[in-house]
């Protein structure tokens, strides 16, 4: 049987027929779950147990990026986005990438962060020792309440303790390190924490508000980088150009938010198509953006795990320093003149519970994706994201972002007009030939061709 591969040449100009059998080829799809890629999944009365006061839902289109070889597999990769040369952006971008043998990616353990947040506490140091001193207690209470996820090789790991100062006052911060595989982990974390409650009262003396998961989940990241070749990106220069770029958005934070949004285009999308907490990845991705600009681990709070060791700092430990906003990834040239691209942060994703378990299409894009862990699924992520930012960073340093965007932008204008069928193309190379993308004006092509 011939190696499956996602390098697809000339994707975008099949049919959507033709388009979804090589996918369904590609991931063995079933025809019930062809079907429900093209016509919607997800049951009315699924969704109406999913949230509340349901009246319907809403759909998103979900496209393919082609080209993705990453750690040497090739993957084809669902994205569910509304904005237009996204999907396209990133399948140039990984096809690039495969001329230097694609993208290399890794990610550390699934471990997520419980915090239990004690107030009241008459003496924080006292308490915070006599916490970590008990550690191993506090660990059987946790585990004791998910032993199916213990089962499974997760559970909990560490507790790490510091004392931040607030203004009501000193509080002791207590972590739960909880390991959760395959699951994104909020409602394990949630009720690991939630078990442990009393044991922290009564260890501290003090009253535990609130216990809740964190997203900025600095255990759980994922990196990817790859090497794109100078002459296939139009010589040095433009890599120069790109790494200047990158330079303005790591060092000013009004250009670092739309730079690392654009990143997010990338990673949401391919959350979205796979059920997982979007909002959870993207709020995580951009506190670590602050945070990685400023902090290092052991300036927050000494760490115990896997073998590593750090010392806390004693200068200032009552203080929260405000971090400085960065990008997400670092661009350079190797000594061949290529790009190198890199990319870290947080994913908290999950290929079990949650909507990828209820949502039938998040199902049928998981088989797409072929990944077989929540590791697995970050570092295909962590590389989308890293495709995405060089496709944007290209695009505003050689043509500008406009013009990319103006073709598809166009087509969407078209549709708003009323246009329908070969109506849609013949409205689009007006539009674009005469730099005009507006309802209006489509308007006024559309009522001409009609005539």
């Amino acid at each position: 049987m011939p190696e499956k591969t996602s390098k697809l040449s000339g994707f975008y100009k099949l049919t959507l027929d033709e388009r979804a059998k090589i996918v369904a080829d590609f991931a063995g799809l079933t025809p019930e779950e062809t079907a429900a890629l093209k016509n919607g999944g997800l049951p009315l009365e699924t969704a109406n147990r999913m949230i509340e006061n349901v009246i319907g839902k809403m759909e998103l289109p979900l496209g393919i990026a082609a080209n993705f070889r990453i750690n040497g597999k090739d993957y084809l990769v669902p994205m569910a986005l509304e904005e237009p040369s996204v999907v396209a952006a990133a399948s140039n971008m990984a096809k690039l990438a495969r001329t230097k043998g694609g993208f290399k990616a890794s990610s550390t353990e699934p471990v997520m962060i419980g915090q239990i947040q004690l107030i009241n506490v008459k003496d924080p140091e006292a308490a915070k020792k006599e916490i970590l001193a008990k550690k191993s207690e506090i660990l059987a209470k946790a585990n004791e309440v998910d032993p199916v996820l213990v089962k499974f090789g997760g559970g909990a790991r560490d507790i790490e303790a510091r004392i931040i100062d607030t203004e009501k006052g000193l509080m002791v911060i207590v972590h739960i390190l909880v390991d959760c595989r395959d699951a994104m982990g909020a409602n394990a974390v949630n009720t690991m924490s939630e078990a442990i409650k009393q044991t922290l009262e009564e260890i501290s003396g003090g009253k535990a508000l609130l216990r809740i998961i964190s997203n900025l989940a600095i255990y759980r990241l994922a990196r990817a980088t790859a090497v794109f070749d100078k002459t296939e990106l139009g010589g040095e220069e433009v890599v120069d150009k790109i790494i200047l770029a990158w330079a303005f958005a790591d060092a000013d934070p009004f250009r670092g938010a739309t730079h690392n949004k654009g990143i997010m285009n990338g990673i949401d999308s391919v959350a979205i198509a796979t059920g997982n907490d979007f909002r959870a990845i993207e709020a995580g991705a951009h506190a670590y953006a602050a945070y990685a600009g400023k902090y290092t681990i052991a300036e927050l709070f000494p760490v115990k795990m896997k073998g590593r060791e750090a010392q806390a700092q004693s200068a200032g430990k009552y203080k929260t320093l405000p971090g400085k906003y960065k990008s997400l990834t670092k661009w350079s040239k190797n000594s061949d003149g290529d790009l190198v691209g890199e990319i870290e942060l947080p994913i908290a994703a999950g290929t079990i519970g949650g909507a990828t378990g209820t949502n039938p299409i998040a199902k049928a894009n998981l088989k797409i994706l072929g990944v077989k862990t929540a590791r697995e699924l970050s570092e295909v992520m962590a590389s989308v994201g890293l495709a995405q930012n060089l496709g944007a960073l290209k695009a505003l340093t050689t043509e500008g972002i406009q013009r990319g965007h103006m073709e598809l932008h166009a087509r969407n204008i078209a549709i708003m007009a009323g246009a329908v069928g070969a109506e849609i193309d013949k409205v689009v190379d007006v539009l674009v030939a005469e730099k005009k993308v507006r309802v209006d004006r489509a308007k006024e092509v559309l009522e001409s061709l009609r005539k």
